[in-house]
């Protein structure tokens, strides 16, 4: 293959299915004894690679993120496999980030990620949640804080320059001591890179069919423990550069960046979604149908690009970056006026907060940005309707 010279840079994420097993507050599409069929995916994975490659001709690959499930259950000879086929058939940035999910019960042996690392993965995102025990077999989580410390311990020997932590605040019973300690835990461990997500209780899972006997702190509580974490990061030098993610300076996950900022990346695997050469789409949830080769779509969508303005405030805002004022009336052919005027407002709160280029939201802010995200796309939505209007009207300069 000849690359281009200007090659349009694309993320690959990869779907592992597996796992050992489920966890009470999952639903991600991930399976536990189904690892008879993991040869036969993996296989099935490799030939929806090579299927896709000539539509990515033009594009450089500089993220590869093998999510899940589990994907280190997968074990590494598999996994190098898949990225063996990934470099083959895509054209590879050579500075490309390429990250895995792991649970550090299947993490602890140094050798194997050191094969994985010589493959060139890169990265590694250990699925934490909790350094207590207690609160780990609440969340059905089977590994140990002690595990944790092993798996760390291996990937550091294996040489992976990036760890990143992934820690869940608001538990069954969890107090703000426990978060606390939770945080000052998993900081003992040095990782370039922390995700802290607050527990949602997502319909279909055993926490969900549980809620009436759970006892979860409040909203108040979750937003203490929030506000908490932003705080101690920042003075421990972890830069928070999306509402639930922080890094120390050059760790970002640029995987999860190109997501925020309307990049592309094709997905591959049951339940894996794309955002690629205009359209979103996503495969159904359905292990066995894919692996026969069924790529039954559960949605497709087209989008042009003057229908992006929405998303790209939706996803700007869960950003620490925010919205460049400029960049959207360039891309988008409008005024940035009336939603600078309802920022303002936001601003007056203390949830919003003006930047050299634009606006973002403040750790406050965040909390309720589903609200704000809500009103703006209300305020849009009528500025349509109205411009709509005075064109049919007559006045073809709003058009």
């Amino acid at each position: 293959m000849t690359m281009a010279k200007q090659a349009h840079p694309l993320g690959l994420y990869l779907h592992i299915p597996f796992c050992k097993s489920k966890c009470a507050y999952c639903d991600f599409y991930s399976l536990s004894g189904r690892e008879d069929r993991m040869d036969a995916y993996t296989a099935a994975l490799e030939r929806h690679l090579i299927e896709v490659a000539p539509q990515a001709a033009q594009h450089s690959v500089d993220t590869v993120y093998f999510g899940g499930g589990t994907p280190s259950y997968l074990g590494e000879k598999r996994l190098v496999k898949l990225l063996k086929a990934v470099k083959k058939h895509y054209h590879m940035d050579p500075h490309a980030e390429i990250t895995l999910e792991a649970n550090p019960d299947s993490a602890g042996d140094w050798k194997a990620l050191r094969a994985l690392r010589r493959a060139g993965f890169n990265r590694i995102s250990l699925g934490v949640q909790s350094t207590d025990d207690v609160c780990l077999r609440a969340l059905g989580r089977i590994h140990t804080w002690q595990q944790v410390q092993e798996a760390v311990s291996a990937c550091r020997r294996a040489k992976f320059p990036d760890v990143s932590l992934d820690l869940i605040y608001g538990l069954p019973g969890q107090t703000m001591e426990q978060w606390e300690k939770t945080l000052s835990d998993a900081l003992t461990l040095q990782p370039e890179h922390l995700s802290c997500y607050g527990l949602k209780l997502e319909e279909g899972t055993p926490l969900y069919r549980q809620r009436d006997s759970l006892t979860l702190p409040d909203d108040e509580a979750q937003a203490d423990m929030y506000l908490y974490a932003v705080e101690y990061l920042r003075q421990n030098g972890y830069e928070q550069y999306e509402i639930s993610n922080f890094a120390r300076p050059g760790h970002a996950s640029r995987h999860n960046l190109k997501c925020w900022t309307l990049g592309e990346y094709a997905g591959f695997g049951p339940g894996a979604y794309s955002d690629f050469g205009g359209v979103r789409y996503g495969y159904i949830r359905d292990l066995d149908r894919y692996i026969a080769g069924e790529l039954v779509l559960a949605e497709s969508e087209h989008i042009p690009a003057s229908e992006r303005e929405m998303e790209y405030i939706m996803l700007r805002l869960r950003t620490t970056e925010g919205m460049n004022i400029r960049e959207f009336e360039n891309r988008f052919r409008r005024r940035f006026d009336p939603l600078g005027a309802r920022l303002e407002v936001y601003a007056d709160h203390g949830l919003a907060q003006r930047t050299e280029q634009g606006w973002r939201l403040t750790p406050r802010g965040f909390l309720v940005s589903n609200q704000i995200i809500g009103e703006l796309q209300e305020l849009l939505n009528r500025e349509k309707l109205e411009r709509l209007r005075r064109a049919q009207e007559g006045d073809y300069r709003v058009v």
